[in-house]
């Protein structure tokens, strides 16, 4: 399965609360190449075992944003709250699946222009109400806390732009399955692990879980960052199709991603950089302080119209980072460093 099927594979799948479809594909997929676990946190922890007991963690998210029923009226409209960051102007009229006894198709409701008086102000998700067009027997079918996702499809775009929902961060976890298809059957320096945690939009619940039982040497969390778009400043945005984000910050450790930096050149492998003054807003803020601290680096990866149903994304940014971490793994990490 080539990396974008499998990201399009991943993304039409749901992966929320007590929802598991992406985390059960992902697990099958890769039990076919490392010795794989599945927690009832919902991560999913594969190893391929090296020549040492050294050990390179490689997190990527398996959860996803979305929403959690908090009310159902007589006429069958819901409201929700929202489970992760979302920006809530982007929600009327979009079309969203409803996790009930069954799936059911809901839509956000939207103040026609004839009859807004000035600018709607869409700041209260408890306002934004979902239309479920099933009257009184939508209770029958619709729980208190049953989930809703996105809707969406995935499709191609121009050149090797794709487009879908939840490539936050089901991109990341694309590229873990496609290094482990890579790995499998080759003579590795070191263990390596991949970590599919859950929670992350949440407050990093699975990444430290997954750090505790994993117990690795060092790690490094796969993510998506900042995109360029219009709207966004040069400084706090990637170019799409420039391969990976290698991140710095003071929690980072600087030699991993020196290490990277080296192989990327070495290997003509695209990358970018960017600087956090702090905490990255990724797996890695929780990964570092597990137990007696792990050294750890965030990669990342462009995404525009992050937390949205039409998040985009370039292809070749997928496979310049797994081209870079798969050198990075045959190279030992900083085994030796």
């Amino acid at each position: 399965m080539e990396i974008k099927e499998l990201l399009y594979s991943l993304s039409q799948r749901d992966c929320i609360g007590n929802i598991t479809e992406a985390a059960d594909f992902a697990f099958d997929v890769l039990s076919q190449y490392a010795d794989t676990k599945k927690y009832d946190t919902l991560n999913v922890i594969g190893e391929i075992r090296g020549k040492s007991d050294y050990t390179i963690m490689l997190d990527a998210h398996i959860d996803q944003v979305g929403f959690v029923v908090t009310n159902i009226d007589e006429q069958g409209f819901l409201t929700v709250a929202t489970v992760g960051g979302i920006d809530l102007r982007a929600l009327p009229s979009k079309t969203v699946t409803v996790h009930g006894k069954q799936k059911i198709t809901a839509v956000f409701c939207a103040t026609p222009p004839h009859l807004a008086k000035g600018e709607v102000e869409y700041d209260d998700i408890s306002k934004i109400k979902l239309d479920t067009a099933l009257g009184e027997k939508a209770k029958e079918i619709v729980s208190i806390g049953d989930y809703v996702t996105f809707s969406d499809k995935c499709f191609d775009l121009c050149g090797n732009k794709v487009c879908g929902r939840s490539f936050d961060d089901r991109a990341a976890v694309a590229c873990l399955l496609e290094l482990a298809k890579r790995l499998s059957g080759k003579e590795l320096p070191v263990n390596v692990v991949f970590a599919l945690s859950a929670g992350e939009e949440l407050g990093l619940r699975g990444a430290k879980t997954a750090t505790f039982t994993v117990n690795p040497n060092e790690a490094i969390a796969l993510d998506v960052d900042f995109g360029d778009s219009p709207d966004v400043s040069p400084t706090d945005s990637s170019p799409l199709g420039d391969g990976g984000i290698i991140t710095y910050s003071p929690i980072l450790d600087k030699n991993i991603n020196k290490k990277l930096e080296k192989i990327a050149k070495d290997s003509n492998i695209r990358y970018s950089t960017y600087v956090a003054g702090g905490r990255t807003s990724t797996n890695a803020d929780i990964i570092g302080l597990s137990r007696e601290g792990v050294k750890t680096s965030v990669l990342s990866i462009p995404l525009r119209n992050m937390h949205s149903s039409v998040e985009i994304l370039d292809s070749d940014d997928l496979e310049a980072i797994c081209d870079l971490l798969e050198q990075y793994v045959l190279k030992g990490g900083v085994f030796d460093a």
